[in-house]
Order: C-alpha cells, then structure tokens, then sequence
C-alpha cells in the first residue's frame, strides 16, 4: 500500500472511504496527480516514484492552518 496526500482547496469535495480517480500531469522533470474532477492537487514527484495506480481510497480528510489535505491509499 502506498499512501500520498492531496492539497484540496474547498472543504467537503472529499469524505473518507470515498474510492476516487485519480490523473497523472508531466513537468519537464518530474509528474504530478490530480483527483478527478480538479478535487486536490498533490506535490510534485520524480520518475522512480511515478503511481502505479489509477483509483484509490481516501484514508483521511484534515484541515490545518494552511488548508485541507486528502490523504489517500493505492494498491502500489
């Protein structure tokens, strides 16, 4: 299992145990992933670390000072 968070920018987009989709964006160096449809946005990651994985579960929605994060499992 593989766990990666999501910056969300709206409360409520995203609850726990949702099973979502998610899209993968290229930089010229490194690949980004977006829950269908513009839900979150995650970090920047390297090729060696690309996601395997489609579809995922959302293990944990949180709101912290800077914003709502989304935290979600794939079966990589």
């Amino acid at each position: 299992m593989r766990r990666m968070e999501f910056k969300m920018e709206r409360p409520g987009l995203a609850k726990e145990g949702d099973r979502l989709k998610v899209t993968e964006g290229r930089l010229p160096t490194s690949y980004y992933y977006t829950i269908e449809h513009a839900i979150a946005m995650s970090g920047n990651y390297e090729v060696g670390e690309r996601l395997k994985s489609q579809e995922g579960v959302v293990v944990e929605v949180k709101e912290t000072d800077k914003g709502f994060f989304v935290t979600m499992e794939f079966d990589d």
